[in-house]
């Protein structure tokens, strides 16, 4: 799938998206297919965007530093993160959240219990997952992504890539990768990537 590339002003490394102000309150999560979703994204590090529409801030495998969702870069780090696992001293969810497990992105693609569309919620575009049974409901949004090379924004309001804590091999780890045509998981893009989490809750 091609991304488009989308131009913005400059933004340094730390802010939130859109400079709103993050809620610090705990997120209180939706449960689909058997597992606690939080409804936002991560924005800074232990803290969650202020709204479920919110794009938060992009995360390289296995590092808690975060990077602006909008805005060019001129700091990006171009080393290749290291690990079996998302550490959970890296981890940079709220705390009682940690970022999921492949299996726990699998749980949410299961289409015999998940149905899941494509949607524009508040003003932002990105996929909505309903538990067919409970009928609870989680939105993602379609936040695009930071380029291994560059930290160059891709795909805003095309796509949304979301990263789970299970490596493919010793450069690349599985995520979430969504656009308004199809859903899926998959493991064959660098871990120096920037993508959002969007975490579950501890067990």
């Amino acid at each position: 799938m091609s991304l488009a590339t989308v131009a913005f002003t400059s933004c340094s490394k730390g802010e939130d998206d859109n400079s709103e102000t993050i809620s610090k309150t705990t997120d209180q999560g939706v449960v689909i297919n058997g597992v606690k979703w939080a409804t936002r994204n991560v924005a800074t590090h232990g803290v969650f965007a202020s709204k479920p529409e919110s794009t938060g801030m992009f995360y390289q495998w296995n590092r808690k530093s975060a990077w602006a969702a909008t805005g060019s870069l001129t700091d990006w780090n171009t080393d290749v993160p290291v690990g079996e696992k998302w550490e959970k001293a890296k981890d940079p969810s709220p705390a009682g959240w940690r970022v999921p497990t492949l299996d726990e992105i699998k749980s949410l693609l299961d289409t015999a219990k998940v149905s899941s569309q494509w949607i524009t919620e508040n003003g932002m575009d990105g996929r909505k997952f309903t538990d067919k049974e409970t009928g609870n409901s989680l939105f993602l949004p379609a936040a695009g992504l930071r380029s291994y090379d560059t930290g160059q924004l891709n795909g805003v309001g095309f796509s949304g890539r979301y990263w789970c804590s299970t490596p493919s091999d010793g450069i690349s780890a599985y995520f979430l990768d969504f656009s308004s045509e199809n859903v899926d998981w998959t493991g064959f893009y660098y871990r120096i990537n920037g993508f959002s989490i969007r975490s579950v809750a501890e067990e």
